[in-house]
């Protein structure tokens, strides 16, 4: 559990994952989540790396979500993340991210932490900003790729 002055953070277990999935509503969600599933399932022992984080506010709200997306041998994780649309503009993605980086370069095989943004999505790239990501030249899939580092 990852904890900060107003969210509670952790990495959801199987069942809290399939349950999750099984709830969302749009395909591209369920597909992604279910990638991070068998992501968990495939290495276990790397289960943190895999898996949907679930951010609730200290009453227990969930508000949104962040994963890591794998862990490459040379220590480069791909974070990303959502907040649900009611809880956007307070602060929150900023803090789960600076958290969530806190909590990764704490492990001594960690390099830098990636993310990739949309191009016109202006407050992911703020987020990226502030918790210290800077781009990195890169085009992905989802727009340009943003780094930080150790």
């Amino acid at each position: 559990m990852i904890e900060t002055s107003r969210l509670n953070i952790y990495a959801a277990s199987q069942e809290m994952m399939a349950a999750f999935i099984e709830a969302q509503t749009a395909d591209v969600l369920k597909a992604a989540y279910t990638e991070m599933l068998n992501g968990c399932l495939e290495h276990p022992d790397q289960w943190d790396w895999y898996a949907i984080w679930m951010i609730e506010l200290k009453d227990g709200t969930h508000i949104g979500e962040f994963c890591f997306k794998g862990l490459s041998a040379d220590g480069i994780a791909e974070i990303g993340y959502g907040i649900s649309e009611e809880y956007q503009n307070n602060g929150y993605a900023t803090e789960a991210v600076k958290a969530a980086l806190e909590w990764a370069f704490a492990h001594p095989d960690i390099a830098a932490v990636e993310a990739e943004t949309d191009s016109e999505n202006t407050a992911s790239k703020r987020v990226l900003e502030k918790c210290g990501f800077a781009r990195n030249g890169i085009i992905g899939e989802e727009g340009p790729r943003w780094a930080v580092f150790k």
